[in-house]
């Protein structure tokens, strides 16, 4: 990851962490919300998984949450209210259509 920009490495950790850790907690829960326990829980798998570092996890998740895809109050993340019809079909949702989403006026 270090040949590419700092834009680059942002997106991809974006990416990572809600196609692999933040929507499949979503679909799991049926919930719009998850504990900061579940997300680390979740997040300890899948760095061991594909053998990453847990600050790449972190970054993203923070990212997430920069870019309003994500809501965070005290230990309590949530997703954004347009995003909330895709969990109830349990649909795919990728950070494409999760991005596409929150930006829709």
């Amino acid at each position: 990851m270090s040949d590419k920009g700092k834009y680059a490495s942002g997106t991809q950790n974006r990416r990572f962490v809600w196609k692999e850790i933040v929507w499949p907690i979503i679909l799991e829960l049926n919930d719009v919300s998850f504990t900061l326990q579940q997300y680390q829980k979740r997040r300890d798998i899948v760095c061991k998984q594909h053998n990453l570092p847990l600050a790449v996890s972190s970054r993203g998740l923070v990212s997430l949450i920069q870019k309003n895809i994500l809501f965070k109050e005290n230990d309590l993340y949530s997703i954004h209210y347009r995003l909330i019809p895709y969990m109830r079909l349990k649909a795919e949702c990728d950070y494409a259509t999760a991005i596409k989403e929150v930006r829709v006026k």
